[in-house]
């Protein structure tokens, strides 16, 4: 394969990897607490090719004499859009928007017999039966909700329940309010280090818990810096019309590096004609 064919194919293949970040994007723009993610794309190794010119040509250049030749580009990764989404009033008490966009909420995920902490912006929770009179705060897959001591777990007999704009829950039984428990809302300060699980949550990597202590990478949020807004829930930041430009964008460049495979093969075939 010639090279330019390589780089055209090799990057085709990286854009391919950016339309199905913007399809991701769009296919959530209604997904409670979305974020967006965006594609960042680098250049690959550059061979650099000596011409033989001459040493006064360096002079007042910014990049080295000679010809350099890449080997096309690569979407080096993804980045976390944490813009806040707008907010949506629905009435329900556990329905709860984090107004701050680098907080998250905290749930305990089993799967395969392993439970580890994950971290979503989706707020809309529920009340989960778990039998001896008891009921966790949970979210519509059965997951609990984390508190400061654990998963929130409360007994049934209540009249009423809400959200403080802190985190407090306040329970009201036989006429009498009183805080039965404290959520715990993360920051995350190095959110390229989250990643992805499906279902709108993320957790860390083991790769960044091999360089990082969990908390360097999301801690505990201030108490006084935590603001939640319930009886709302948050919209996903996606910004259609932006993820429509960058569709057509892409998927012009993708079209150029095709048609740059077939002008190469044209011209290989005028030299083979030649010969």
């Amino acid at each position: 394969m010639s090279r330019i064919a390589m780089q055209a194919a090799v990057t085709m293949g990286q854009l391919q990897n950016k339309l199905d970040v913007i399809g991701n994007n769009m296919a959530n723009v209604d997904t409670t607490g979305f974020k967006t993610r965006n594609a960042e794309f680098s250049s690959l190794l550059v061979q650099q090719i000596n011409n033989l010119s001459a040493p006064e040509n360096a002079q007042g250049r910014l990049t080295p004499d000679g010809i350099r030749v890449g080997a096309g580009a690569r979407m080096s990764n993804t980045t976390l859009d944490l813009k806040a989404g707008a907010l949506k009033e629905t009435g329900r008490a556990l329905d709860l928007a984090l107004l701050k966009g680098n907080h998250f909420f905290q749930i305990a995920v089993t799967e395969n017999g392993e439970t580890e902490t994950r971290y979503t912006r989706a707020g809309n929770f529920y009340l989960n039966p778990l039998g001896n009179d008891q009921v966790a705060i949970a979210t519509a897959d059965g997951f609990p909700l984390l508190g400061a001591d654990g998963p929130v777990v409360l007994a049934d007999n209540m009249e009423a329940i809400s959200i403080t704009s802190t985190g407090a829950i306040e329970v009201t039984r036989n006429g009498q309010t009183a805080v039965e428990g404290q959520l715990q809302v993360v920051e995350a300060v190095r959110p390229r280090l989250l990643e992805a699980t499906g279902n709108n949550n993320f957790r860390l990597s083991e790769q960044s818990l091999q360089a990082f202590d969990p908390g360097e990478i999301i801690p505990v949020a201030d108490e006084a810096e935590v603001q939640i807004k319930s009886g709302s829930l948050e919209n996903s930041n996606v910004d259609v019309a932006k993820q429509m430009t960058d569709l057509v964008t892409t998927q012009r460049v993708y079209q150029l590096n095709a048609r740059s495979i077939s002008m190469n093969d044209q011209m290989m075939g005028l030299i083979n004609q030649l010969r």
